[in-house]
């Protein structure tokens, strides 16, 4: 098991905000993450909820600027935002573009030979990290969630349809929900997995809803007013698929809102309280 260090550690709604870094196995790597551990962990194991940050984003995003502490207090969730992608592996060209490479792994396992040392984000979310926190954290590893924004809403959605049974409740924020379609994933994909298109389809929410045999409900927010929303998240798309084939969703529109974090926090809240209900914590 990887050795833990704590970088940092402040008293936040009676819990603590946390920020640690680890040696990786996965990505061969030093990681981070941060965590809020809620008042309640000091008694005992409390569930635990993942949150999945976007492009560009790091461990820090969600835990300043989300406001999700307060919630996850009175909740008595744990919250844990690992980083969004390697960094420091020395992957050629890793840092040359804001949506590939460094901020930008996409919560996936490259196959490219260029990638596939260093950018292997799903076994380290799915395996490495997960067992880092039940080993080290007060958590109840049977009550799990996942959740994320973006890249990270499609980490979130893909990981739970690629990992059945292992999260008990999923969200998303504005998620990029056909990524083997748009311009975004198109280029991540590409470069991670390669030029066989079909490959890609293991890791589209858009496809994978069609393979489940026991779906997970998925519940996602989006901005009405989100620039990114008809050239990259393709949310209608989705939403027809899973209408098609009566795979459970809840969608809600909110008017006004973009793709910030000020659309997160104005509704953050709603995603904990929908989790803890699935994780049994109301």
């Amino acid at each position: 098991m990887s050795e833990l260090s704590q970088i940092s550690r402040s008293r936040s709604f009676e819990g603590w905000t946390e920020f640690y870094s680890h040696p990786s196995s996965s990505t061969k790597t030093t990681m981070k993450f941060s965590v809020y551990r809620p008042p309640q962990a000091e008694r005992g194991p409390v569930p635990v909820l993942f949150w999945l940050s976007g492009l560009t984003c790091t461990e820090e995003n969600f835990i300043t600027k989300a406001g999700a502490q307060r919630a996850a207090a009175r909740l008595g969730l744990m919250l844990v935002a690992p980083d969004t992608s390697p960094r420091g592996a020395g992957v050629e060209g890793e840092d040359k573009d804001w949506d590939l490479g460094v901020g930008a792994g996409f919560y996936l396992d490259a196959t490219e030979p260029k990638w596939a040392t260093h950018y292997r984000m799903e076994t380290y979310i799915t395996r490495e990290l997960r067992e880092l926190v039940q080993s080290k954290f007060p958590v109840q590893g049977e009550r799990m969630g996942i959740m994320g924004h973006s890249m990270g809403g499609h980490g979130a959605m893909v990981l739970a349809l690629r990992n059945p049974g292992l999260y008990r409740s999923v969200s998303a924020f504005a998620p990029i929900c056909a990524p083997s379609q748009c311009p975004w994933g198109e280029k991540a994909f590409s470069n991670y997995l390669g030029s066989d298109r079909k490959s890609w389809l293991a890791h589209d929410a858009n496809e994978l809803v069609r393979t489940v045999s026991a779906p997970i409900p998925i519940r996602i927010d989006q901005g009405e007013d989100d620039k990114f929303l008809k050239p990259q998240l393709f949310l209608d798309r989705f939403e027809d698929t899973c209408r098609e084939i009566g795979y459970p969703i809840e969608v809600r529109r909110r008017p006004g809102y973009d793709h910030s974090y000020y659309f997160i926090s104005s509704f953050i809240d709603e995603h904990l309280e929908y989790h803890a209900a699935r994780l049994g914590q109301i």
